[in-house]
């Protein structure tokens, strides 16, 4: 079938996410025909370095055998059995493989099918769990400023990014909102770990006997644009929510499964979490499926005889499906049978240096790098920060820019970031680096604003940074 037929289907109709329609009219979708490794391979031939892992979902590259074969196998015995009632060898393996893996004293595994549910999952656990053992009080959360954590109305309820929230505003709860760990331009690491973990403290003082929980991205708040920050900040959360008999959540859906260095983020702190949410990278990138993990303590508070209606109210048609869960337990396998703390050191390494000659770039500010996951800010002024005016849509040119050299790059607002799967090789990394410079360079050389009369209608001072994520 023509290419061109393809795109006229797709807009005929799909709605896509995260897009602006309007859009396509001059920059229409990439019909994609397959994956191979770190590429994907469109349908007319031409091949795109996936330097951002299909929005972080990939891991060990596309079309990975031992994960399809996985599938394969389990397709041929049992495609899907509801999981209220029933049980069967791929979820229960799958559990007792997280349960291994994950920090001690995580227990009980509950399934769902995307982050943002698991969020959802996470936050009715910790409500749910104060009501149970007689603080129904116990209803706040507690976010960081520029959290990210899904866009269903319950994780819009702990995300505190302007875009995402304020249309929905009168729907969504109120979050309590703590500093971000992530320190400002010249400020130390350490420094701001610990003025964010003071005001935490202050704040959950504040509100004694009222929070339920407070939930983080460990190490990297990935949305809010790859805001990286030092380990000590969660070693001091988790000992404030101890001493405030608070719940922690982590929200490892994007940092899990070695993209900060370690196997979950958590580690470097080596703390345990009441709640760990997983997803993302959890299946390779093949199928969608979700976990939250939780403590003992958790599921006590919930297991009594029916009439005391304790009990944790919460599905989904396809929890727990078979063929999700036999992807996930080959991942994990993969997980395990790769040296992946060196592999992610070596990945790190290269970007690194690859990424190095844009530090001094005149409109690159604050390149930062943890893990297989390296970041930079586009900016007006490197000397002062400034940003582009955001109506200008200059991470859009960058995207464009390394399309055209054959690499997906796709900016958060004003962000450039690149966190490709394992099997991605220096050379390509190296291609990753040049088409970023080269979209840098697009980016910054023309103006990008939009024709006049056609600017949309948001305050000036507005940066609606994740309609580019």
């Amino acid at each position: 079938m023509p290419i061109a037929d393809l795109v006229t289907r797709d807009l005929r109709v799909l709605w896509h996410p995260c897009t602006q329609m309007r859009d396509h009219e001059t920059l229409p979708p990439v019909p994609i025909d397959r994956g191979d490794g770190a590429w994907l391979v469109a349908a007319d031939g031409r091949r795109y370095l996936d330097a951002i892992s299909s929005w972080w979902v990939n891991l060990f590259g596309h079309g990975r055998a031992e994960i399809a074969d996985a599938i394969r196998e389990q397709l041929a015995r049992l495609e899907h059995v509801m999981l209220a009632g029933f049980t069967h060898e791929p979820a229960v393996a799958l559990a007792e493989a997280l349960v291994r893996i994950t920090p001690d004293g995580l227990s009980r595994v509950f399934y769902t099918d995307n982050g943002a549910s698991a969020v959802e999952v996470a936050l009715k656990m910790s409500f749910h769990y104060w009501r149970n053992v007689g603080e129904p009080e116990r209803t706040r959360f507690v976010c960081l400023e520029g959290s990210y954590h899904g866009e269903t109305l319950g994780a819009l309820g702990v995300t505190d990014v302007a875009l995402y929230r304020e249309v929905y505003d009168p729907l969504i709860a109120r979050p309590l909102l703590a500093p971000s760990p992530a320190p400002e331009p010249g400020e130390d690491p350490l420094a701001a770990a610990a003025r964010a973990a003071d005001a935490l403290e202050r704040l959950l003082a504040a509100h004694a006997g009222t929070i339920a929980a407070v939930i983080v991205e460990p190490l990297v708040q990935c949305a809010a644009g790859m805001r990286i920050h030092d380990r000590a900040f969660l070693a001091r959360l988790r000992a404030a929510c101890d001493r405030h008999r608070v719940h922690l959540i982590a929200d490892e859906i994007a940092t899990g499964f070695g993209r900060t260095g370690t196997l979950f983020a958590c580690e470097q702190a080596a703390i345990r979490p009441d709640f760990m949410c997983l997803s993302k990278g959890l299946t390779g990138g093949f199928l969608p499926l979700a976990a939250v993990l939780t403590t003992e303590d958790v599921y006590a508070a919930f297991y009594a005889d029916w009439a005391t209606r304790r009990a944790f109210l919460h599905s989904h048609s396809y929890t727990g499906n078979p063929l999700a869960c036999a992807a996930a337990r080959a991942t994990i396998e993969l997980c395990e049978r790769t040296p992946l703390g060196a592999e992610v050191a070596r990945i790190g390494g290269w970007l690194e240096s690859a990424f190095a000659p844009l530090a001094s770039h005149p409109h690159v500010a604050n390149l930062r790098r943890l893990g297989a996951i390296v970041a930079f800010d586009l900016v007006a002024d490197r000397a002062t920060g400034t940003p582009f005016p955001w109506q200008e849509r200059r991470g859009l040119a960058v995207h464009r820019a390394a399309m055209a050299s054959g690499v997906l790059l796709r900016p958060i607002g004003q962000v450039v970031y690149a966190m490709p799967p394992y099997v991605v090789t220096g050379d390509e990394i190296a291609l990753i680096a040049a088409a970023a410079r080269r979209g840098v360079e697009a980016a910054t050389r023309v103006s990008c604003r939009p024709p006049a009369g056609s600017e949309p209608t948001r305050p000036a001072d507005a940066d609606p940074s994740g309609l580019e994520v």
